[in-house]
């Protein structure tokens, strides 16, 4: 399975030059936890946890902070072709809840831990020797 068949497309995306308020604000409109930030293709995102530890630290208000202050720009994406597999591997490895896909410079989607676990059971039923647990192993460990 491809990351093309559960990411999440449209992607939700503020600009650049967006205040900390609308980021919060389209992140409340589409339900999701982060965004992604554009300027003339993919620059960063942020996130619920970037949001909370800025206002935190900068003991400022949301609209006083600009997203270009708070946003990864160091991020780890990849292609809509890559195997859920491959990108769960490259999540663990590189430790990120949030995998952007893009197309070039441009953000296609994004792929979540939560995607992929509410379309895990998909994937178990697809192939049925396929298990969560161990054989002749109970849910409690015994």
């Amino acid at each position: 399975m491809e990351v093309r068949e559960i990411m999440s497309s449209p992607v939700v995306t503020v600009g650049v030059d967006a205040t900390l308020d609308e980021a919060v604000e389209t992140m409340l409109a589409h339900r999701v936890g982060s965004v992604l930030v554009v300027d003339d293709g993919l620059v960063g995102i942020v996130t619920e946890s970037d949001i909370l530890a800025a206002v935190f630290e900068a003991e400022a208000t949301l609209s006083e902070l600009a997203v270009a202050e708070v946003m990864s720009s160091e991020l780890v994406t990849t292609t809509s072709t890559t195997s859920v597999k491959a990108a769960i591997r490259t999540m663990e490895v590189e430790g990120v809840k949030r995998l952007p896909i893009r197309g070039g410079t441009k953000p296609l989607g994004i792929v979540t831990l939560t995607d992929i676990a509410w379309h895990l059971p998909d994937r178990l039923r697809e192939r049925p020797g396929l298990s969560t647990r161990r054989q002749g192993q109970r849910r409690d460990g015994r």
